[in-house]
């Protein structure tokens, strides 16, 4: 089973996937987390953030949990996800996927910002920042919508909001 959360910046990505992978692993000790600035991390930071960049990282990160998934191991995928067609493939591919979305508005992230990212794209000092200069298509069918932390809950109650719907399918 794959659970892919996906979300721009400032979304609560890693703070919901942290927690998820916490509670999952207590019922699945075959669990891993995954999360998609790390990854970039680990494959030695060789890719821009450009669309190009951006999109053989999607296939490197959707890849890796086929390979995972395929030797029944878990994953919580932490990733800001803008290519339809990776999901797409994600779900054709996987054995069980399950999509999640952390739907927070625009002004609320600009509001978090702890990178400082959206602040430096808006002052033209970075560029390819999705949500300013690289659209972000909200997904075309996630399985759960969550308004993100704030609105609908803490980070532990979204994680625990995700267990629920994950364990129940």
């Amino acid at each position: 089973m794959i659970v892919w959360l996906i979300g721009m910046s400032g979304a609560g990505k890693t703070a919901v996937g942290t927690r998820l992978y916490r509670q999952l692993k207590e019922s699945r000790p075959e669990t891993v987390y995954l999360d998609g600035d790390l990854l970039r991390e680990v494959w030695g930071g060789d890719l821009g953030h450009d669309l190009a960049g951006r999109e053989v990282n999607a296939g490197r990160i959707s890849r890796l949990c086929a390979m995972l998934d395929r030797q029944g191991i878990t994953v919580v995928a932490a990733v800001l996800s803008i290519f339809p067609e990776w999901q797409e493939w994600n779900r054709k591919t996987f054995s069980s996927y399950f999509e999640v979305f952390l739907d927070v508005p625009m002004d609320v992230l600009e509001q978090r910002d702890s990178k400082g990212l959206y602040r430096a794209a808006r002052a033209g000092e970075v560029r390819d920042v999705v949500g300013v200069d690289i659209p972000f298509p909200r997904p075309a069918q996630p399985d759960l919508v969550l308004r993100g932390c704030g609105a609908d809950g803490t980070p532990d109650v979204l994680a625990g909001r995700v267990l629920d719907e994950v364990l129940g399918k």
